[in-house]
C-alpha cells in the first residue's frame, strides 16, 4: 500500500512510544515502525506469559532502534516521562479479559481508565498524536439487534445490517467492567483533541489475529484455538458456536494504525471500527472446521454457558475507516488463519493451557 504523503518523515529522531509494545499487536505494530527507520520506546510491564520472547525478537531484530522500559500503566512518573520524550503514542497496553474485570474490576479500572488518564494528561504537554487500540465491546451485547440462524451463524434480520455491518454510528452501550473501563477510556482519548489539542483517534477493533499472538483462554481466541488444536487437547465454546466476529489479520490491523497516524491531522477526534467486515465475518464453528482442515485431524469440542456480555454477532462496517484512510482490502481470513497456523506450529511448541477456550476476545 503506498502510504499517504502526509506519512511522518525521519527527521525528528524522537522515539514512537507504544504502550504495551511487546505484545502481540504491540511486536508487530513495533516491528512495521521499526523497519520503515523509526525509533521506538517499548513501554510495557510484560505481565502477559509469553511476550518476553517478542521483546527478544524485536531487540534481536532490531539492534539501536528499539528503546524498552520495563513499567506498568499505573506507574504514573514512568509513563509521564515516556510521553514527555515521544513523537507519537500508540496506546496499546491494558487489561485485555472480560473475564479477569469480573473478577478483579478495580485493577481493570486502575490500567485501562486511570492509566489512559495520566496518558493523556502527560501529553497535555506534549501535544503528539496519540492513537488507541478499543474494542468493539463499547457496543455492549448488542441484544436490540434482531437475529437469526443461518447455517452454522447468527446473522441479523436487517438486510443492511446483516450487509454492512455496525457502523461508528451505533450507541455506546458499556457491559461489564472491561467495557465500561475500555469505554470510559475510548472517550477520554478523543476528548483529548477538543479540550487539549491532542490530535487523537481510536481504532474499535473486532478480533485480530496473526503472528506473535500469544493466545489464551481469556484473550486472543483464534490463536487459542489453533494451540489447542495442534496439542490434541479439548476446546470449550461457550454458547452454540454460531456467535459471528469479523476477524482480522494483524498485517492489516497494523496499516491502519500507521495510516491514521499520516492521516491524524485531518480526522483527530474520531473513532474508526476495525475488523475484516462483512467478507471475514466467520462463526466459530466455520473456524473450528476450517482449522481442522488446515492441521488434518479432528478437534475435541465442551460446551458451557454464555458468557457475561457476549455478543453473539459483532460485524464492523468498516467502509469509514478504509475510505477515510485508503486501507486495502483485507486478507482473507481462510489465508490468514492458514498463515497463523504455520506459524505457530514451525515457531511455538504446542503448550498446555487452562482447560477451555475464550471464545471472544
Amino acid at each position: 500500500m503506498t502510504r499517504p504523503s502526509a506519512y511522518p518523515d525521519l527527521s525528528d529522531d524522537r522515539p514512537v512510544l507504544v504502550t504495551g509494545g511487546a505484545g502481540f499487536i504491540g511486536s508487530n505494530l513495533v516491528d512495521r515502525l521499526a523497519r520503515e527507520g523509526q525509533h521506538v520506546h517499548i513501554y510495557d510491564c510484560l505481565a502477559r506469559a509469553g511476550v518476553e520472547r517478542n521483546l527478544a525478537w524485536l531487540q534481536a531484530r532490531h539492534p539501536g532502534a528499539v528503546h524498552f522500559t520495563r513499567a506498568d500503566m499505573r506507574e504514573r512518573e514512568a509513563l509521564t516521562a515516556a510521553a514527555k520524550g515521544a513523537k507519537a503514542v500508540f496506546h496499546l497496553a491494558a487489561q485485555v479479559a472480560v473475564t479477569t474485570s469480573l473478577i478483579d474490576p478495580r485493577e481493570d479500572f486502575l490500567v485501562n481508565v486511570q492509566g489512559t488518564f495520566d496518558l493523556v494528561d502527560a501529553l497535555r504537554s506534549n501535544p503528539v498524536p496519540l492513537i488507541m487500540a478499543s474494542t468493539n465491546k463499547v457496543y455492549g451485547d448488542l441484544a436490540d439487534v434482531a437475529l437469526e440462524i443461518s447455517g452454522e451463524q447468527y446473522l441479523p434480520r436487517d438486510a443492511t445490517l446483516r450487509a454492512r455491518g455496525v457502523d461508528e454510528t451505533r450507541s455506546l452501550d458499556f457491559h461489564t467492567p472491561y467495557g465500561c473501563s475500555k469505554g470510559a477510556a475510548d472517550q477520554y482519548v478523543l476528548d483529548a483533541s477538543r479540550s487539549f489539542g491532542i490530535p487523537s483517534g481510536v481504532l474499535r477493533m473486532s478480533c485480530i489475529y496473526g503472528p506473535r499472538q500469544m493466545g489464551t483462554e481469556d484473550q486472543g481466541w483464534v490463536a487459542h484455538f489453533v494451540l489447542r488444536a495442534l496439542s490434541g487437547q479439548p476446546i470449550t465454546i461457550y454458547g452454540d458456536g454460531r456467535q459471528v466476529r469479523d476477524i482480522m489479520c494483524v498485517h492489516d490491523a497494523v496499516d491502519a494504525y500507521l495510516a491514521l497516524w499520516a492521516q491524524i491531522s485531518h480526522v483527530q477526534g474520531r473513532a474508526f471500527n476495525l475488523g475484516g467486515g462483512p467478507s471475514n465475518a466467520v462463526s466459530l464453528i466455520q473456524l473450528l472446521d476450517h482449522i481442522e482442515s488446515l492441521i488434518g485431524k479432528r478437534i475435541v469440542l465442551r460446551h458451557d454457558e454464555w458468557r457475561a456480555g457476549d455478543q453473539r454477532y459483532f460485524v464492523s462496517d468498516t467502509s469509514r475507516v478504509r475510505r477515510e484512510l485508503a486501507l486495502r482490502t483485507p486478507i482473507g481470513w481462510r489465508e490468514g488463519v492458514a498463515e497463523l497456523t504455520r506459524w505457530l506450529m514451525k515457531d511455538r511448541a504446542p503448550r498446555r493451557g487452562a482447560a477451555g477456550a475464550e471464545v471472544l476476545s
